[in-house]
């Protein structure tokens, strides 16, 4: 494995105070504060920092307000870093400081590749029952009162050119295509071997260009439901869910982001390899989701948005 996923990513925003107080509900543990900069981490060391939006150092953001100004991906050691170095020598914005090989892609976006610094972790996670395994025995699935998020798991960016943007990414780094809507879409993975996708690009009819969603994986289907819960108690605004979505077989929960764009808690990605065949779909409502809550859940009665509240012991109690 090259590629191993997403190791940091930074956001530009201004408002430092709303954004570091949902960073925090969202499970995120803050690793250093400074002026004009906070440092969050996942469980497994995964970074998400956060900058004001005109601080030096950084190409043009690539939409108006708060959105992602850098994704720097992990790589497996040294040898892989100069490879990577080598194929990206001619791209805009190229820099090699020795640690970290950089440029902006196709749409705009600072990239950056460095030897991985995540940590491998091992955690207990929710079994599922099913007709011909039943693995969970004599204990019950968890109830999470909020999510711890494992990493970032992918990025979906709107792009004005996305055949140009995975030519980049297939043939200079070595990604591998998943799934596509022709013409439309196509979900990228960074290794032959792994989940369904790093990276989406979508690219719409009137070629917008900017962030749509980053997305943090968490245990099982539990920690989806027990996160969305939480934030919807903090009082954060669900964008819709929790879903499922078929083509990747995920279960999701999407939130609004203070720090640009939407946010994700997903779970049970399919798991992929070098003898998956990528398919082709049409958009529509069902490809993105099985089924889907729109509005969410509330955090505190547990029932859909705006929907009556229990009020007895029991579901059979009447008033």
């Amino acid at each position: 494995m090259d590629v191993m996923g997403i190791d940091e990513i930074t956001y530009g925003a201004d408002d430092f105070d709303t954004c570091k107080r949902f960073f925090a509900d969202w499970g995120l543990e803050l690793v250093s504060e400074q002026p004009g900069k906070l440092v969050f981490s996942t469980l497994n060391g995964c970074l998400v920092n956060l900058i004001k939006t005109d601080v030096p150092g950084y190409p043009a953001p690539i939409e108006a307000g708060p959105t992602l100004r850098e994704v720097v991906w992990g790589v497996s050691d040294a040898q892989v870093l100069e490879r990577i170095a080598q194929r990206l020598a001619d791209e805009k914005g190229f820099e090699n400081t020795g640690e970290r090989v950089s440029c902006i892609d196709p749409g705009g976006m600072l990239v950056g590749f460095q030897v991985s610094r995540k940590k491998d972790i091992t955690i207990d996670c929710g079994q599922m029952n099913t007709w011909n395994e039943k693995p969970r025995r004599n204990a019950r699935s968890p109830i999470y009162d909020r999510a711890q998020p494992i990493e970032v798991g992918h990025v979906v960016f709107f792009v004005s050119d996305l055949q140009q943007m995975e030519d980049f990414y297939v043939q200079k780094i070595g990604f591998a295509p998943s799934d596509r809507y022709p013409g439309r879409g196509v979900f990228l993975r960074c290794d032959e071997d792994g989940g369904h996708h790093d990276l989406f690009l979508l690219q719409t009819p009137d070629k917008k260009v900017g962030l749509n969603h980053v997305a943090f994986a968490v245990r099982d289907i539990h920690e989806v439901f027990g996160g969305g819960l939480h934030i919807d108690r903090c009082g954060w605004k669900t964008q819709l869910g929790p879903g499922r979505h078929p083509i990747s077989s995920a279960y999701f929960w999407y939130f609004q982001n203070p720090a640009g764009g939407l946010i994700e808690y997903y779970a049970d990605e399919d798991q992929l390899d070098k003898d998956w065949i990528p398919r082709e779909f049409e958009p529509g409502p069902t490809r993105f989701a099985e089924w889907a809550v729109d509005g969410g859940l509330d955090g505190n009665t547990r029932r859909q948005k705006e929907a009556e509240s229990p009020d007895g012991k029991f579901l059979t109690d009447r008033k």
